[in-house]
């Protein structure tokens, strides 16, 4: 275990917690010193649930030690059970506790308690937070289906057209409103969603997953194994396509309706997909061939990359994913697009990785979000861990076509904010575009002159560095660049200048830069 200022996942307890809280009807006793329940925060602050998820802690203390544990543990099981009468029990350890080997489990099992119990050996030195929600997930599935063999045949009271939805939980990224999306997507396709798991299900709605068809897998950071479990035992076989874009829903359509039997049709021009129009609009065309670097969790890095390119005419120049469980797919998909894949869980390390891309654009977590802020680079939020403003009161989801049009909104506004070229050349020399103007929309107290984004000293130039490098014509030229794209524009030309072994830069080395860079 590395201890770190910022984490993209918790330990894998934080992740058996998500599915607790996700469910109607299950309780999670976790076997935890005093100190340890600072996860509450994760549901009550960042999601903004109205109630604490269904977890109790045994919180045993330093002088506990000295007796038994065991027996606290014991305690914590029979009271939760009989204040919160769940359908089933989840019962575990948390990093710390794991040290002591109290074995919950085993502990239990010795309880004879009328409720399911699920142990959950989840080793926190070396696995983390999603791999536990799947990990979770899995076994209660496999204890509440009841390990029933393999059925020779599909039972006739299987209607071909029954599915499941599988993965959606708390904590996920727009995950509550994905189903909404997804959910009614389905129903206008003449599918019948029996049971929506983990998020919103009972442990009697997972008894009955068998009694469907077949599985809709929307993120498989959570339900790939349980999938892949109830395909061996049960003959259910589950979607591998994602339906995050517009092409991507419009191949997920076809998927389902394949599986369930239903004829192909073609995609009716509803209006619903917006995107793809938008995309292709004359005011979207300067955004073709923008550098968008990419981080998040596997399933929405390896969507973004995806749209960004097929669909919006991006560059990608970046993609990478803190998931070592799916680095496979996301190195497939980085060879697509020609990049190196970045598989880190180190946010240093990914902060050094977009310095060296140098891209137009952000896609990643609350973490690169922060790293776009400190390097002035637009950005947007597409993937968990997100920060409580990433779970927005109005619905905005991103699978759907609904969530395609979302995407293109909350992509293209950091790059369309007063950054066409036709605007900038119309007023560099307006009142308000210039360096002693005051801040309007950003800021308040901003600073002007000098101190100002983009400007010499905001870039850490030193002022005889820029005496060498510039010659005073090139210099008072640049300032007839608006501040806010200054920075960009000064590096551009450096940058072009070094390559060319150019020395000073002269007003012609900067229209030159800027004729180099616009091709």
């Amino acid at each position: 275990m590395k201890l770190s200022m910022w984490t993209y996942e918790g330990p894998p307890h934080v992740g058996a917690m998500r599915i607790a809280a996700s469910m109607q009807g299950v309780h999670y006793v976790l076997h935890a010193p005093q100190g340890d329940t600072y996860a509450d925060l994760l549901f009550t602050m960042i999601e903004r649930r109205p109630s604490r998820p269904p977890v109790t802690y045994t919180t045993f203390q330093a002088r506990d030690l000295a007796g038994s544990t065991a027996d606290i543990f014991k305690t914590a099981c029979r009271d939760a059970i009989e204040r919160f009468q769940p359908q089933a029990l989840l019962v575990g350890a948390s990093c710390t506790a794991e040290l002591l080997q109290d074995d919950p489990g085993g502990l239990a099992r010795t309880l004879d308690v009328a409720v399911p119990v699920v142990p959950l050996e989840l080793p926190s030195y070396q696995k983390k937070e999603n791999w536990g929600a799947a990990e979770t997930f899995y076994q209660l599935i496999r204890t509440l289906t009841g390990n029933r063999a393999r059925p020779q045949e599909r039972p006739a009271d299987i209607a071909p057209n029954s599915c499941n939805i599988l993965g959606p939980s708390a904590l996920g990224f727009r995950n509550r409103d994905d189903v909404t999306e997804i959910a009614g997507l389905l129903a206008r396709n003449g599918l019948d969603v029996r049971v929506t798991a983990p998020l919103g299900a009972s442990p009697a709605d997972l008894a009955r997953l068998p009694e469907a068809a077949f599985n809709i897998v929307l993120y498989p950071e959570i339900a790939d194994t349980a999938a892949r479990w109830l395909q061996k035992t049960y003959g259910m076989p589950f979607t591998t396509t994602v339906p995050i874009g517009a092409g991507a829903t419009r191949r997920f359509l076809a998927e389902v309706r394949a599986l369930a039997g239903l004829p192909e049709v073609e995609p009716a021009d509803d209006g619903a997909d917006r995107m793809t129009w938008y995309a292709r609009s004359i005011d979207s065309n300067y955004l073709t061939n923008k550098r968008v670097f990419i981080f998040g969790d596997a399933t929405h890095a390896i969507a973004a990359a995806r749209i960004a390119s097929e669909e919006m005419g991006f560059k990608v120049c970046g993609l990478g994913t803190y998931m070592r469980e799916f680095a496979r797919d996301v190195r497939a998909a980085a060879a697509e697009y020609g990049v190196e894949p970045l598989i880190s869980d180190d946010h240093l390390e990914v902060e050094r990785a977009i310095i060296e891309a140098r891209p137009e654009l952000v896609l990643g977590t609350q973490m690169e979000r922060h790293i776009a802020k400190r390097l002035r680079v637009p950005c947007a939020v597409i993937s968990s861990p997100v920060h409580v403003q990433d779970f927005p009161a109005r619905y905005s989801p991103q699978m759907g076509f609904e969530g395609a049009n979302v995407i293109f909104d909350s992509w293209v506004h950091p790059l369309m904010m007063g950054l066409e070229e036709h605007l900038l050349q119309m007023f560099r020399d307006d009142f308000e575009f210039n360096d002693s103007a005051a801040a309007s929309h950003l800021h308040a107290v901003a600073p002007s002159g000098a101190a100002v984004a983009g400007d010499d000293q905001a870039e850490d130039v030193p002022a005889e560095d820029a005496a060498v490098l510039w010659t005073s014509e090139a210099e008072t030229e640049l300032r007839k660049v608006p501040f806010f794209v200054r920075g960009k524009a000064r590096r551009n030309t450096e940058m072009f200048a070094e390559s060319n072994g150019i020395h000073p830069i002269t007003v012609e080395t900067l229209y030159d830069a800027k004729a180099h860079f616009a091709r």
